[in-house]
């Protein structure tokens, strides 16, 4: 992954607003209304200082989605630490927080930089989460049907997952309670009943 141009302190109050505001305008607005003089005006500060401290709108975005990628890391490491790897997959996957990510994926159609370093991430977060996964049934003693592998039952996870998130973000719920009743069956077959866990950030 190619580093960001970085400009000014990395910890500035300024440069963490200016972030701060990227973040919040991509999730209430998406992507497309981030740009250097409207992250300006939020900021109440010159567009000069947005490109003193992120030379191009792309640096901006990817130093956005780095900072929230070191948070999600820590946090997926450590929800997938407990005794139900399978449910805080789920929990990862399905919660509401993913709409940053989404974004993220909608902007990377349109900037190779924004694709490349999205796809590096999810390849880290994949072979982390398939490696919790693969402990914590080996741990349960669980024997997965013969054709579906960790690495199977990890994408059809994440990919179900998805699919409701997005949904519920258009408003279209149509089937989501036999669905969400079907994971809950699979959760409770092969981790048991829920345990109190942390809520991902939205």
């Amino acid at each position: 992954m190619t580093a960001p141009r970085r400009m000014g302190t990395e910890n500035s109050k300024t440069r963490l607003r200016l972030l701060d505001i990227t973040e919040r305008l991509m999730l209430e607005e998406g992507y497309a209304a981030v740009g250097v003089r409207r992250v300006a005006r939020e900021a109440e500060v010159a567009p000069a200082l947005v490109l003193y401290y992120f030379r191009t709108l792309d640096d901006l975005f990817l130093a956005v989605l780095r900072r929230r990628a070191d948070e999600e890391w820590e946090r997926q490491a450590r929800l997938l630490s407990g005794p139900q790897p399978l449910r805080a997959l789920w929990r990862l996957s399905s919660h509401p927080g993913n709409a940053l990510t989404t974004e993220f994926t909608a902007l990377a159609n349109h900037r190779k930089t924004i694709r490349a370093e999205l796809a590096a991430h999810a390849a880290r977060y994949r072979e982390a989460q398939l490696q919790a996964l693969t402990r914590g049934l080996a741990e349960a003693g669980t024997d997965l049907p013969p054709e579906v592998s960790p690495a199977v039952l990890l994408m059809l996870t994440n990919a179900l997952g998805r699919i409701l998130m997005m949904e519920n973000a258009m408003g279209m719920t149509t089937r989501h309670e036999e669905a969400l009743a079907f994971v809950e069956q699979i959760l409770q077959r092969y981790e048991g009943a829920t345990a109190p866990a942390e809520t991902p950030r939205g």
